[in-house]
């Protein structure tokens, strides 16, 4: 295996990305940024010891799955405000709350655009389980309709492939008749996973793609690019969390995902040795309190140069090119078509300016919501005094 990595200045650095992570709980968000209680919003609810806050913290906070074990449970509704492609919310709720008690405003909770992640213990016993999922799924649908129902069938390692399948049948087929039964046309999307491989994260990215307005254009490019360059798969990867926002036509197996994925961690980690030297100098001084966010926090903003290669013995070549501070193209094609420089590096630019122009129009969206809100507050203080 051979490995390249480099900058279009001849520099050496790291990808980056920028990271606005609220470690820990944080009941609160900042006073002068209301705007920001819109964002989507991510709910994690499951009984406790289910695994939620493992999850979080594996996925969201870069903890390493064997350091899980030392959490305690979570007592008290933690959030964590994401920064990336997609601006969104991760709230993460005791498992001995049933949020539609009357202390809970329901409608702050699940009014939202958004998501609501119900974490299973697949080596439990999940009969208080599915009937916690059930009352949930159906007071959350009737608050707002527009909310996607994913479960997760969590810690499913230890199970034989036979059982895992058993397992999910199981969830399903009980969970669709107690909807049935219900009278609600709700299609929860069932997942299996684990925080011990990449399943987890494959989880996150299918959740994450239904809140992207613009998947669609992002996938069509990613065909676009495929078709013209000769490449066999491509992932567009948020490099902080290794979950995937889009990918092109082609299936999407496993093995394709962690190759791609384990590349990130790879070129993390070597850029981590080989950073600048100055860099080095600023983070020695400012080290004592850095240690929980150490990879983020020696990322540099010209991270949208940043190129690595890596040849296998088979032939095939991974390709990982920056696209800017929050996303990676990693690419899997053969050496044959690898070879192409000229084409593969204009074809990139293609792509690269058209992702710059899905961010502009994002933004120029997110501003003019932003004002809007900023206006009906105005107006409703005004209409006050």
């Amino acid at each position: 295996m051979s490995v390249s990595y480099s900058s279009s200045d001849g520099d050496e650095f790291s990808l980056h990305t920028a990271t606005n992570v609220d470690h820990g709980p944080t009941d609160e968000l900042p006073d002068d940024d209301s705007f920001q209680d819109h964002r989507p919003r991510l709910l994690i609810m499951g009984l406790r010891r289910s695994g939620k806050s493992s999850i979080r913290r594996v996925v969201f906070h870069k903890l390493p799955a064997n350091e899980t074990l030392y959490l305690r449970s979570t007592q008290r509704l933690e959030k964590d405000n994401i920064t990336s492609f997609v601006n969104f919310q991760v709230w993460d709720f005791p498992g001995q709350e049933f949020p539609f008690n009357p202390v809970f405003d329901v409608q702050e909770i699940f009014g939202e655009y958004g998501a609501l992640i119900f974490v299973i213990d697949a080596q439990d016993d999940y009969g208080e389980a599915l009937a916690r999922l059930h009352e949930i799924m159906i007071h959350a649908y009737r608050i707002n309709s527009e909310l996607a129902f994913e479960v997760f069938i969590h810690k499913v390692d230890a199970l034989s492939d036979d059982y895992k399948l058993d397992t999910q049948r199981n969830i399903h087929q009980r969970t669709m008749d107690a909807l049935s039964d219900a009278e609600l046309e709700i299609e929860p999307r069932f997942h299996l996973t684990s925080i011990y491989d990449h399943s987890i994260f494959e989880a996150f990215s299918k959740v994450i793609q239904k809140l992207i307005p613009q998947l669609p254009t992002l996938e069509n490019l990613l065909n676009s690019l495929c078709a013209t360059s000769g490449i066999d798969k491509a992932f567009l990867f948020d490099v902080n969390s290794k979950i995937y926002i889009a990918t092109d036509r082609a299936p999407v197996d496993m093995q394709t995902y962690e190759i791609c994925s384990d590349m990130i961690d790879v070129i993390m980690d070597v850029s981590e040795i080989y950073r600048p030297v100055n860099e080095d100098a600023q983070n020695i001084g400012g080290a004592a309190g850095a240690a929980e966010s150490t990879n983020s926090s020696v990322m540099m903003d010209r991270a949208d140069d940043t190129a690595a290669t890596i040849q296998l013995t088979n032939g095939v070549v991974l390709a990982l090119k920056g696209v800017n501070r929050f996303l990676a193209l990693v690419c899997i094609l053969r050496a044959e078509n690898y070879g192409k420089h000229g084409l593969l590096e204009y074809n990139f630019q293609c792509f690269k300016q058209a992702i710059a122009e899905v961010f502009e129009v994002k933004r120029m969206s997110t501003e003019r919501l932003k004002q809007e809100n900023l206006r009906m507050v105005a107006e409703a203080s005004t209409a006050q005094v």
